[in-house]
């Protein structure tokens, strides 16, 4: 018997949020099969721990793996739902502190 994948459908992190999530309130989910998916999940626990340098490193990192080609264009009807998914995420938030 093999075990899912810590953070998958079949074995969440214990701080798994999609239960926790209200109705109305915005997400975004980085899925595996992004390229950039693991370096910008590192970036995101780098900066949550305060390890400035590690995460300085880390989106040097990213901006390399992106430099010859980004994986679409900046323009792609996919990143401009997740500009406005931040938007949403931030205009979210100032509504419901804490």
């Amino acid at each position: 018997m093999t075990t899912a994948p810590l953070g998958s459908k079949a074995n969440p992190s214990q701080y798994d949020c999609l239960p926790d999530l209200a109705e109305d309130e915005p997400y975004f989910v980085i899925r595996a099969h992004d390229p950039l998916a693991n370096a910008l999940v590192e970036l995101h626990a780098y900066i949550g721990a305060g390890q400035a340098g590690a995460a300085h490193n880390k989106l040097a990192e990213i901006m390399e793996l992106t430099r010859e080609q980004p994986p679409r264009p900046a323009g792609s009807p996919k990143y401009r739902e997740t500009f406005a998914i931040s938007l949403s995420m931030e205009a979210w938030r100032s509504k419901n502190p804490g």
